[in-house]
C-alpha cells in the first residue's frame, strides 16, 4: 500500500468511500453488512486504513454499518471521517445534535476527521454566518479531542472555494475536492488545488473515476492509452493521475463490490507514476471526451449587455456544459438553487439579442431552452 504523511501520521493513499456500498434488493438504504464487512477486512489487511462515511449516505445508514463494522478492529488502527451536513439548510441549526448523534452511530468517542459537507453555493452563507455556531462548535469539539483533523469538502466554484477560506481557511487542515483528469480543466479543479496550496491546505479526492464514467472509456479512447501501458486497467490510469499530484494525500474510492475492492489495492500495492507523455496524452483524451459536447463559451461578457433579463449567460453556459456532459448530476441544480428563479435558464425570453454579438456564434437561446427542459426531467 502507498501511504502520504500528513502531520506525522501514515494515511492509505487509498480512502474507502462509503457512499456506495453494496446494498439488500436493491434498496439504497439498506447496506449489505456482510459483503461489506467482506470488503473491508480484506482493504484492511491489505494496509487500507482511512474511512469516509457522512450523515446522509445510504439514507442516514452508512455511518452506523461502517461503525459496527469497524468496531471489530483496535479504534487506533483506523481512520474515521465523516461530516457535517450543511448541504441541507434544515441542519444548520443542529450541529451539536447531530454531531453526538454521529458519535453514536459510529460508535466511538472521536473522529479523526470531519468536515464541513460540499461547501458550495446554496450554502456559502449560511456556513459563513456565526449565529448557526457552527465553526465554534466544531472547533471547540477539536479542542476537547472530539475532532482530531478539521476540514471542508467543496463541490462550488472556485468564488465560493474562496470566500470559505477568506474566513475559515487559517484552522481548515485539508479539503476534499472532486478531482479527476477530465476535471482537472473541466471543474477548474487545477486552479483550485492552486488556491489552496496558498493557505497551506494539503488536498483529498473524491470522484477520482467520475461516479465511474473513467472506468469504462470506450473501445477508441481506451485502445489510446492501452497503447501507452498494455497491462494498466482503465482505472489506474485515473488514479495514476491523482497519485502524481505532490498535494494530494488521500484518494477516495466509493468501492461497491469486492473485485472493486481487490482492483483498487492491487493498483495501489505500488506507485508507478506517469511519464510526461502519458500524462499528456490523458489530459488530451480528456479534452477529447468533453469538447465535443460543451459550447465553447470564453466568458468574454458581451452577451450579458445585451439580455433584457440580466441573466448571467456564461456561468449559465457552463452549468449547461456541467449539465449536458455529465448527464444531468446534482451540481447544476444545486448551483442554480442559490439564485432566484427569474436568474434561471427559463427566464430566458428567446430574443436572440445576446447572439447578435457572441464572437463563438453560439445559440443561446437553444441552450437556455434545452437547459430549462432537461432541468424539469432530472
Amino acid at each position: 500500500m502507498i501511504y502520504r504523511d500528513f502531520q506525522g501520521e501514515k494515511l492509505s493513499a487509498l480512502g474507502f468511500g462509503t457512499m456506495r456500498m453494496p446494498v439488500l434488493n436493491g434498496d439504497y438504504g439498506k447496506p449489505d453488512e456482510k459483503a461489506a464487512a467482506e470488503m473491508f477486512d480484506y482493504a484492511i489487511q491489505h494496509g487500507v486504513n482511512y474511512f469516509d462515511t457522512a450523515w446522509g449516505y445510504h439514507d442516514g445508514m452508512s455511518e452506523p454499518t461502517v461503525g459496527k463494522i469497524l468496531s471489530a478492529y483496535p479504534r487506533d488502527s483506523f481512520y474515521l471521517a465523516t461530516k457535517f451536513p450543511g448541504y441541507d439548510l434544515a441542519n444548520i441549526d443542529k450541529v451539536e445534535e447531530i454531531f453526538e448523534a454521529q458519535l453514536k452511530k459510529c460508535g466511538v468517542d472521536h473522529f479523526d476527521f470531519y468536515l464541513f459537507h460540499n461547501v458550495c453555493e446554496m450554502n456559502i452563507d449560511a456556513y459563513l454566518d456565526e449565529s448557526h455556531g457552527i465553526f465554534t462548535y466544531l472547533k471547540k469539539q477539536k479542542e476537547n479531542g472530539r475532532i482530531r483533523h478539521l476540514g471542508f469538502s467543496a463541490h462550488g466554484s472556485y468564488a465560493v472555494i474562496e470566500r470559505f477560506l477568506e474566513k475559515y481557511g487559517r484552522d481548515m487542515e485539508f479539503c476534499q475536492l472532486q478531482i479527476n483528469y477530465v476535471d482537472w480543466t473541466f471543474q477548474n479543479a487545477k486552479n483550485k488545488v492552486e488556491l489552496l496550496k496558498k493557505y497551506n491546505i494539503p488536498v483529498w479526492v473524491m470522484e477520482p473515476l467520475r461516479g465511474g464514467k473513467l472506468a469504462r472509456l470506450s473501445a477508441e479512447e481506451e485502445a489510446k492509452l492501452k497503447a501507452l501501458r498494455p497491462d494498466e486497467g482503465m482505472p489506474a490510469w485515473a488514479f495514476r493521475f491523482l497519485l502524481g499530484l505532490p498535494d494530494v494525500k488521500v484518494i477516495l474510492s466509493g468501492m461497491s463490490d469486492f473485485a472493486q475492492v481487490k482492483d483498487n489495492i492491487h493498483t495501489f500495492e505500488a506507485d508507478k507514476p506517469l511519464t510526461k507523455e502519458e500524462s499528456a496524452a490523458l489530459l488530451q483524451l480528456a479534452k477529447d471526451m468533453y469538447s465535443g459536447s460543451v459550447l465553447p463559451c470564453t466568458a468574454c461578457r458581451y452577451c450579458t449587455s445585451h439580455c433584457p433579463r440580466h441573466l448571467d449567460i456564461p456561468d449559465l453556459i457552463k452549468l449547461y456544459n456541467e449539465h449536458r456532459f455529465t448527464g444531468g448530476g446534482f451540481i447544476a441544480p444545486m448551483a442554480l438553487s442559490a439564485l432566484p428563479k427569474d436568474k434561471w435558464p427559463g427566464a430566458c425570453i428567446g430574443c436572440r439579442s445576446c447572439e447578435k454579438v457572441c464572437p463563438q456564434q453560439i445559440k443561446i437561446s437553444e441552450m437556455m431552452k434545452d437547459f430549462a427542459k432537461r432541468l424539469q426531467e432530472s
